[in-house]
C-alpha cells in the first residue's frame, strides 16, 4: 500500500502523518509531498526520515492512496490528474465537497455510499464532522425537523499561523504577524473564513449545506454562527436541535453512548461536560450539556466538542482510507 500525504509538512498534513501511525496503517511506501521549498527536506514517520518529493513525482509514484491536505487551488488542479492515474484521494479541503459528483463522508456515518469509482472523496469541514456524528444517529429516531448550531473554533482551525498571534499576544511579542483583523488573545471574533455577498462566512456556509450532503437529507433546516476563541485543543458547539417527533432525554443519551467515536460526557452535579482540554489529541467526538429546550417542544440542547486537526480533519481522512482498504475499494 502506497500512500502519498500531500501537504505534509502542514498543521493536518504532520497529524496526518501522525494518525497513521498510531493507527498503524497498512503502508509500504510513504510518499511526502509539500510545496517546492520544501522538496529535498525530510519528514520523519515510525523514526524513519522520508525525503519530500513533488507532487508531480508523487503523481509519477503511482500510490494507491493520495492524502491531501494543501488547500482548494492545489485540490481543483491535482486531485484530477491523480485520479486519472488511478490514484484515489481524500482531499480535506473544501474544493470537491458540495460537488454533485463527488461523496462527502464521515465514516461512522456514511461509509457505505463509497465505491471503487470514487477516486476523489472529499473529507468534510472540521466543524461540520462532530456536528453530524451527533446529528445522524439521532435524525434516524427522531428526524430532523431545524438545527441552530453556533461554534467555538479553535485558532489552530486557520493554521500555524494563527496560533503563532496568539502565542504571540500572550506573550506581548508586537513582532508577530497578524492573520485575523483583530487580536484573539482575550477576545472572541464572530469571524471565521470570509464573508459572503449574503453576511455569512464561508464558514457558516459549509456548515448548514454540508450535513444535509452527509445525512442524504435535506428536509431539515439549519442556521449557523461560527466565532474564533483563543484556544488551542479544539472546537465547541453549542448546538439547538428541533425534532418532527418526541424524544426522552435517557434515550438519547443512550443513543449517542452507543454511537461509534462518541463519548457522552454529560453529568453536571459533577462538573463533567465536553471541553477542549479533554479532547485535545483524542480521536472522539465529545458531547454534554444534554437538555430540553424549555421555551418549545421536540427540542434539544447540547454541547459537541472535538479535535478539530484529529477527528475534525487528519483521523477522519485516515478512517476513510482504512474503510477503502477493509472493504477491497483501492
Amino acid at each position: 500500500m502506497k500512500v502519498a500525504v500531500v501537504g505534509s509538512t502542514g498543521m493536518v498534513g504532520q497529524v496526518m502523518l501522525k494518525v497513521l501511525e498510531e493507527r498503524n496503517f497498512p503502508i509500504t511506501e510513504l510518499i511526502p509531498v509539500a510545496s517546492e521549498r520544501s522538496i529535498g527536506k525530510q519528514v520523519k514517520y515510525k523514526q524513519v526520515d522520508y525525503t519530500i518529493v513533488s507532487i508531480d513525482d508523487a503523481i509519477a509514484a503511482k500510490p494507491d492512496i493520495a492524502l491531501f491536505s494543501a488547500g482548494g487551488s492545489t485540490s481543483l488542479e491535482y486531485a484530477p490528474k491523480f485520479a486519472e492515474a488511478g490514484i484515489t484521494v481524500i482531499d480535506n479541503s473544501s474544493a470537491w465537497r458540495m460537488d454533485p459528483d463527488k461523496k462527502l463522508v464521515v465514516p461512522e456515518i456514511n461509509a457505505d455510499v463509497l465505491t471503487k469509482e470514487d477516486k476523489i472523496i472529499a473529507n468534510p469541514n472540521c466543524s461540520t464532522i462532530q456536528l453530524v456524528m451527533v446529528l445522524g444517529p439521532l435524525n434516524k429516531i427522531y428526524d430532523l425537523k431545524r438545527v441552530i448550531v453556533s461554534t467555538y473554533q479553535s485558532v489552530t482551525g486557520t493554521g500555524k499561523a494563527a496560533v503563532d498571534q496568539l502565542n504571540g499576544e500572550i506573550n506581548g511579542d508586537d513582532s508577530v504577524a497578524k492573520v485575523y483583523p483583530y487580536q484573539i488573545f482575550k477576545n472572541a471574533l464572530p469571524h471565521c473564513d470570509v464573508f459572503s455577498d449574503d453576511d455569512y462566512t464561508k464558514e457558516e456556509i459549509k456548515l448548514m449545506k454540508e450535513p444535509k450532503k452527509i445525512l442524504g437529507d435535506d428536509t431539515f433546516n439549519l442556521t449557523a454562527t461560527a466565532v474564533r476563541v483563543p484556544v488551542q485543543g479544539g472546537h465547541s458547539e453549542s448546538v439547538n436541535i428541533e425534532f418532527e417527533n418526541e424524544f426522552e432525554l435517557d434515550e438519547v443519551r443512550k443513543i449517542l453512548a452507543e454511537t461509534p467515536g462518541v463519548i457522552v460526557m454529560d453529568n453536571v452535579k459533577n462538573n463533567e461536560y465536553p471541553m477542549p482540554l479533554y479532547s485535545e489529541g483524542k480521536d472522539e467526538v465529545f458531547v454534554g450539556r444534554i437538555r430540553r429546550d424549555l421555551s418549545q417542544p421536540k427540542t434539544l440542547n447540547l454541547w459537541i466538542v472535538a479535535d478539530n486537526l484529529r477527528k475534525g480533519a487528519a483521523t477522519n481522512a485516515v478512517q476513510i482510507a482504512e474503510y477503502l482498504v477493509a472493504n477491497n475499494l483501492v
